[in-house]
């Protein structure tokens, strides 16, 4: 009887090892990484569009404020871009497409839509590194993966 108990138990862990469950589990967590931006992109957009439908509201923002790091120097500066103009950040053109926040009654939170294009110093034709949802609580959950600077979203905001 007691050997009877321990068989589902080795047969089991045996399917696990060959099955590979770490891998699946990985597999699973980049596909969710990967689908991140998108999901929340998706909830914001339907959130500002549908106006006070949930629990949160949005407010469109006319300029953001960014924070730029130069990983090479370590310069931190600070940029402002009002919503549909591009500026530069050493090689990178950053233009912010949507901008919104939290009213000042709500928990702070801001998003705005970028698009970082890098013009590099060979003087070809920008390349689009980056395009999407940031967000200033969360600046992990979509970054830009750039060797050279780094950006976070520090405040949106209506003038």
């Amino acid at each position: 009887m007691h050997q009877l108990m321990r068989q589902p138990a080795i047969i089991w862990s045996a399917i696990h090892a060959k099955s590979g469950h770490v891998s699946v589990w990985r597999r699973c967590a980049a596909a969710i990484a990967c689908l991140m931006p998108f999901l929340a992109g998706f909830f914001l957009a339907g959130s500002v569009l549908a106006g006070s439908a949930g629990a949160t509201t949005w407010i469109d923002g006319n300029k953001a404020r960014l924070q730029a790091l130069d990983k090479i120097t370590a310069r931190i500066s600070t940029v402002e871009a009002p919503v549909g103009a591009a500026r530069f950040y050493g090689t990178l053109e950053i233009t912010i497409n949507r901008c919104a926040f939290h009213p000042p009654e709500e928990p702070p939170e801001n998003a705005a839509f970028i698009t970082v294009r890098d013009r590099g110093y060979d003087g070809l034709a920008p390349k689009q590194v980056f395009s999407g949802w940031i967000f200033s609580s969360s600046p992990a959950i979509s970054a830009l993966e750039h060797p050279v600077y780094d950006l976070t979203l520090l405040a949106c905001f209506a003038d």
